[in-house]
């Protein structure tokens, strides 16, 4: 853990050097993502049926490579009651979060009589990649199905490693209108998704969190499918007063630790004396973390604690550009209204990070990485194409071709000139 005092000279550059050293996916990593994506894109099924045994441990045939319709309802109905209310009430909310997005078709007349406009429409196939093992959140489940069937994406195929299905992840895509499962996982996963493979056919967009050999296939199908963001270590930063519990803010920088060794948590405080406590209170809670092998991890290599005042923290914000930021102070928005770039906020002393990742509604699918500065969170919009609207009629058209003509000629594009100047001359 970094220890960083505005008022030290040489503050801002080691701070944003300290920013910057931000993990790099390795070489190792790209080469073996290049070497699956073709064998999966020349041999298809075959391919992910050897992966599966390789990587997995796992032999599937073509057969079983899909959960069927009977396991996920049994594996849903064995969820915990509680558990699986739960999964619905936050359905309920990211739903209604996200179905106010939805953008409305416009049709109108400008002052050349060009009829303009552009209209919306959805994805026809979303694929959600949903990790294995610890990473086995129905949350990621909701947060990327929901928000793809409220835009009205009609097939949604999830994929997830080969193993034990969660029942909670069941009831999720159960819920959340997910149309297929397959038991696949890794980067062969991704490239079933982008190129087809067997009985999975290929979808529009990729979207959901995974590994490095995810993250790097993701990258590289780029173009032939679309994607929601490169996904990298998650991140949180809590401006916190002195008037907080710090146990409370210990709490919340470990809520994001606690994720992967490599993700970064960040106090901003003006007050050292409480920075002391949370420091402190974040050791206690380590002993005692079910998960604080890996927070603890995190901590150490790449938490910081800063000691500023107040009011540079939301430029201090923006030089990191977090995924997320929570202002844990009296009148919140004097702050956070100056923020420029990061994931979400969280707003007051009673908003944790975690009310965002399950139940407010808000999508915690954000941009990472310093991504804050140019793309936003996962949306309705993510699901959804706009397709402009262009009508002339003659006397529209004669306002605009002698423009279009002069244009396509200085660019040397005669054929462009004459679809335009052809009809000025031959008019009907």
């Amino acid at each position: 853990m970094r220890r960083f005092f505005h008022a030290d000279p040489g503050f801002e550059a080691a701070f944003s050097a300290f920013v910057a050293e931000r993990r790099e996916t390795p070489e190792e990593v790209d080469a073996v993502v290049r070497d699956v994506l073709a064998a999966v894109r020349d041999e298809g099924v075959a391919a992910l049926l050897r992966f599966a045994l390789a990587f997995d441990k796992v032999a599937l045939t073509e057969t079983t490579l899909r959960v069927s319709a009977e396991e996920i309802a049994e594996g849903a109905a064995a969820c915990h009651p509680e558990v699986r209310e739960a999964i619905a009430f936050a359905a309920g909310r990211i739903r209604a979060y996200h179905e106010r997005q939805r953008p409305a078709d416009q049709r109108f007349v400008d002052e050349a009589g060009v009829e303009l406009g552009w209209r919306w429409t959805p994805l026809e196939s979303v694929g959600i990649y949903v990790p294995g093992g610890r990473a086995a959140y129905p949350s990621t489940v909701l947060m990327n199905a929901v928000p793809a069937a409220a835009a009205g994406v009609e097939r949604i195929a999830m994929v997830t490693p080969p193993g034990r299905l969660q029942p909670a992840v069941l009831a999720a895509a159960q819920v959340a209108g997910v149309t297929e499962i397959w038991r696949v996982g890794g980067a062969q996963a991704v490239a079933a998704l982008a190129y087809g493979a067997g009985p999975i056919r290929p979808v529009d967009k990729i979207v959901g969190p995974g590994n490095a050999f995810v993250t790097a296939a993701k990258r590289r199908v780029y173009g032939v499918v679309g994607i929601d963001a490169l996904a990298g270590p998650s991140e949180i930063v809590v401006v916190a007063d002195a008037a907080n519990d710090p146990e409370w803010v210990a709490a919340d920088l470990l809520s994001q630790a606690e994720h992967d060794p490599a993700a970064q948590s960040i106090l901003i405080t003006d007050d050292a004396a409480f920075a002391d406590r949370v420091v402190a209170a974040v050791e206690a809670q380590l002993r005692t973390l079910a998960t604080g092998e890996d927070a603890g991890v995190s901590w150490r290599d790449h938490g910081a604690v800063v000691i500023a005042p107040l009011d540079v923290s939301p430029g201090l914000v923006d030089v990191i550009a977090p995924e997320h930021v929570e202002f844990a102070v009296e009148a919140p928005e004097r702050l956070s209204d100056r923020v420029r770039h990061a994931g979400a906020i969280f707003l007051g002393r009673h908003t944790p990070e975690a009310i965002g990742d399950y139940v407010a509604g808000s999508n915690h699918v954000l941009p990472t990485s310093r991504a804050a500065r140019f793309s936003s969170g996962l949306s309705l919009y993510d699901f959804l194409k706009r397709t402009s609207i262009v009508k002339c009629d003659a006397a529209a058209f004669a306002a605009l071709a002698p423009a279009t003509i002069a244009l396509a000629e200085a660019e040397g594009l005669p054929a462009h000139a004459r679809s335009a100047a052809i009809r000025l001359t031959q008019g009907r």
